[in-house]
């Protein structure tokens, strides 16, 4: 297992983190940063249903139906092997690694709603004309399949982040 850098918790916290550590070796959660990919699915399947909408403009009521959901209630509400283990170690999670991840779903999220807006708004004005339906929604996908590929490096032990310039360059299409 690679080494974490610990020194900013302390030793109560320390030996926490080093018990779930233990705990998910041999699991979809990453030991180093205690979080797992798993998560990313459930932005995977708005990507899906934006990437539908220009060809099938009746998904957007499923898209409007999507809503953000924490990486604890995902894994509660999920089939997944190691979910109670996915939920109980994320309180755990070294603040290096789950404020960037929490900061990059919060940004997804903002993302997810703007577009959804913008498309509905498309939609009931006459289906976005001259391929301007395509367009947001291919432009909104990219912009998220960015951004979980910035969380998923999180969860694979990355300390990345998206500095403000690429947020608000994200934000204002």
């Amino acid at each position: 297992m690679e080494s974490v850098n610990l020194d900013e918790i302390n030793p109560e916290e320390e030996a926490l983190f080093r018990i779930f550590s233990e705990k998910a070796v041999g699991t979809n959660i990453n030991p180093q940063t205690l979080l797992a990919t798993d998560y990313l699915n459930h932005f995977n399947e708005i990507v899906m249903m934006l990437e539908m909408i220009p060809d099938m403009p009746d998904c957007l009521e499923d898209a409007q139906a999507w809503s953000p959901k924490s990486y604890q209630d995902h894994f509660r509400d999920s089939q997944f092997r190691d979910k109670e283990l996915a939920v109980e170690a994320y309180d755990h999670v070294p603040l290096r690694f789950r404020q960037p991840f929490e900061d990059v779903i919060g940004q997804m999220n903002a993302v997810i709603t703007l577009a959804v807006d913008k498309i509905a708004g498309l939609i009931a004005g006459g289906g976005g004309q001259d391929g301007e339906l395509r367009e947001v929604c291919s432009e909104s996908s990219r912009a998220l399949q960015k951004m979980m590929d910035v969380a998923s490096a999180i969860i694979h032990g990355s300390e990345s982040r998206f500095d403000q310039s690429e947020i608000d360059g994200l934000l204002s299409r």
